[in-house]
Order: C-alpha cells, then sequence, then structure tokens
C-alpha cells in the first residue's frame, strides 16, 4: 500500500539539479550537482557546503567501507573519481577500462570488502549497458564483470546478503539482478521486476530486504518484495516535493529516512519511511572519516 505524499517534503534546497546521493554515517547527506559540484548538506538541511568540484556532471555517488572516501561517476568527463572527505581532494580513478573508454559512468556500489561495481548505461537507444568491477586492494583495476547486454544500466544495489548486484535497467524497464559467485565472477543473470510506463534510476534496499525504486518518470518510487511483487510506494502528481527522482539513500537516525535527490528541481526530498534501511558497506565498516573543512552556505 502507497504511503501519501505529505510523508515526504523538501529536506534541503540550493542544489544544481542532483541526482547522486549518499549518507556519511556522520548524519550528512553528500550530493552532486549537473556541474560537477559534490555537496555536503548536515544532517538537519540547515547547511550546505560545497566540498569539491570536478568541472564535469556528477551521476551516483556512494562512499567506500567506513566511508574512507567516496566514489564519483562523472557523465560529462566520462571518468570515476575518488573524493578524499576529509580533504575534499579529487584523483581520477578510471576513465577507460579494458582498454574501452567509460561511456556513461552512472552508478556505484561497494562490498564489504571493497570491491566496487559501476554501471556503465551505454546508448539509451541501443541495448548496449554494462557492469564493470573494480578491485577492493586497488580500485584503479578495473574490468568488465557482465557484458549484458542491459537497456540502459542505471542505479545499482548490493543485496543484503551480498550474493546479487541488483541493477535498474531504465528502458526495460524494470530491475534485473546478477548473481556474485563465491570467486566474484558474474553468474546468473535474472529478472526481478517489470515496471511498465516508467523510467527506473535509484535502487536502495530497507532492512527487511524490500527493494525500493526511484523513477526519473513518472514521479514514482516503487518498492519491491523479496518475492519480486511489486507496489507502488509513494507519487507525486504535481511534481514539487519529488520532481525526476533518481538516486535514494536510507540516513537519519537509526536509518529510518529516505532521501531522493531530484533532477528536475534544486532540492533533496526527505521521507518518513515506515521500516529502517539496510545498513550499507560505509556503515558497517571501519572509522568515518571526519568531514571536509567548510566552504558553506546557508540555505534559502
Amino acid at each position: 500500500m502507497s504511503i501519501p505524499i505529505n510523508r515526504a517534503r523538501v529536506f534541503c534546497e540550493g542544489l544544481d539539479h542532483p541526482e547522486g546521493l549518499a549518507v556519511h554515517p556522520d548524519g550528512s547527506i553528500w550530493a552532486g550537482g549537473e556541474a560537477g559540484q559534490i555537496y555536503r548538506i548536515a544532517p538537519d538541511g540547515q547547511q550546505i557546503d560545497q566540498v569539491a568540484d570536478t568541472g564535469g556532471f556528477v551521476l551516483g555517488i556512494a562512499f567506500s567501507p567506513g566511508a574512507e572516501w567516496l566514489a564519483v561517476c562523472d557523465l560529462k568527463l566520462g571518468c570515476l573519481w575518488r573524493l578524499d572527505p576529509a580533504t575534499g581532494r579529487l584523483e581520477k580513478l578510471a576513465d577507460r577500462v579494458d582498454g574501452q573508454p567509460l561511456r556513461v559512468p552512472n552508478h556505484v556500489s561497494f562490498a564489504d570488502d571493497g570491491t566496487l561495481y559501476l554501471s556503465d548505461s551505454g546508448n539509451p537507444k541501443q541495448n548496449d549497458g554494462t557492469l564493470l568491477r573494480f578491485d577492493a586492494d586497488d580500485p584503479t583495476r578495473g574490468a568488465l564483470w557482465h557484458a549484458g547486454p542491459f537497456h540502459f544500466a542505471n542505479g545499482t544495489a548490493l543485496d543484503p546478503t551480498q550474493r546479487w548486484l541488483y541493477v535498474a535497467v531504465s528502458f526495460l524497464p524494470g530491475v534485473e539482478r546478477v548473481a556474485i559467485r563465491d570467486d566474484g565472477s558474474a553468474g546468473a543473470r535474472e529478472l526481478v521486476a517489470t515496471l511498465p510506463d516508467t523510467v527506473p534510476d535509484g535502487l536502495a534496499f530497507d532492512a527487511v530486504g524490500r527493494l525500493y525504486v526511484s523513477c526519473y518518470t513518472p514521479n514514482r518510487i516503487y518498492r519491491i518484495m523479496p518475492d519480486h511483487r511489486s507496489e507502488l510506494f509513494i507519487e507525486d502528481m504535481d511534481a514539487h516535493t519529488l520532481c525526476n527522482p533518481t538516486n535514494l539513500a536510507f540516513g537519519g537516525v537509526g536509518l529510518n529516512d529516505l532521501f531522493t535527490s531530484n533532477l528536475g528541481r534544486w532540492h533533496l526530498t526527505h521521507i518518513d519511511a515506515d521500516i529502517p534501511g539496510h545498513p550499507l558497506a560505509s556503515h558497517r565498516q571501519g572509522q568515518a572519516a571526519a568531514p571536509p573543512p567548510p566552504r558553506s552556505r546557508e540555505t534559502v
């Protein structure tokens, strides 16, 4: 059963069409902008710090285990960045894999051991998206993990068992998953659910294994049950609170809040969730890095 839109509210305003979204263990929310900005938003949403600027267009972002660093997908520059959250220093990790340039590096997910999975969406008009894998010990070492093809591989998420990598396939439209074998290689590929007349974008699991799927269009979030049944979770017919929601992540005290970015506007959305989120590797491993020195501006 869906929840009413009044369970959602604008969390902070003044961002530049944010798509990427991640939650730091200190409670801060991190987001990207379409001109390469990387923002840190205070846990109460009242202060925004611009931590760095890639000069590109930031898509998906994710914290490594222990939040030691932030992986940043850059559409315009066709690369994957590594950001030190304590200093704001950027380092380019990769702009090609196996000799092939990254085309649309879209979203990243970390396993507990530090392995990084990246979706390369490919051409939106062609069925040629792939999934890449970067080594936990040396994240500059990437390789093709699953050749697909996926019809625009978008958001990714590891299930709570870390035996499956889920991927939003925007022009399927729906969600698929790929098994992770014991040796780390890609196993069976399965259809999880189709979501007709939508463009699925972001993924996040809650504490009981339900998968939340944000849609670039229409302005909806779906919830997929462990048995693969899907239901509408929330919808905004006016496109004021949810407007082209892309990535989503659980945060807040006890991970009881669901946050979404809104590529069609300038804000993040806070949703009162009915169950906590599943903690990611960034919240389960090691010690969180200190936040960077502020270059802040108050929200308006």
